[in-house]
């Protein structure tokens, strides 16, 4: 793959990796630290494989093939040798100019990021990836290897369940109010 392609590459999908991370592990220094693992991981595959290959690859499935691979190796070997840091000692990010608004985002963004931590595997795997890396519900079912339905309801259910836990967050739009509606 040639310099700009990989530019391109880089730059189409680095914001909804690292949102994607956030909502996996619950903080920024270590979304930061997966989302550079996987973009490092893609380069090298990417130097090994003949251009009719790259050429049939659907980039964002497979960059979610490698960050979820990435983060389920994570999470086995965190289980080997358990260190939990709250997510409230969690540094946070440089000011920019809006500082109140971006009090107002990361104080929900944390909010959410630890009640998604609250759900089953399942249910967190599917919200995350239909409602922070933003994929149609049919990619969701594909990255995750589950038939549709399975995975409609997994939504369904996981954020049901967010919404018992936390009720004034769809009074600010932060969880849609038809969850499985599949985008063509």
């Amino acid at each position: 793959m040639r310099r700009p392609e990989w530019e391109t590459l880089y730059s189409d999908n680095v914001t909804w990796v690292f949102r994607l991370m956030v909502g996996r592990v619950g903080n920024l220094p270590d979304a930061e630290d997966l989302t550079a693992e996987a973009f490092l991981r893609a380069y090298r595959a990417l130097a090994g494989y003949r251009p009719d290959r790259i050429q049939a690859l659907r980039p964002r499935s497979w960059l979610l093939t490698i960050v979820l691979n990435l983060w389920r190796n994570g999470q086995r070997d965190a289980a080997r040798r358990p260190v939990a840091i709250p997510a409230e000692q969690a540094p946070d990010p440089p000011d920019p100019q809006d500082v109140q608004r971006t009090v107002n985002e990361r104080e929900t963004d944390r909010e959410l990021a630890q009640l998604l931590t609250v759900l089953p595997e399942d249910q967190r795997a599917a919200v995350v990836l239909r409602h922070v890396a933003d994929l149609p519900v049919a990619e969701v079912a594909i990255v995750l290897g589950r038939p549709l339905g399975t995975v409609k309801s997994q939504i369904s259910r996981g954020l049901h369940r967010l919404r018992e836990l936390y009720p004034a967050a769809e009074q600010r739009g932060l969880f849609p109010s038809n969850p499985t509606e599949a985008r063509k």
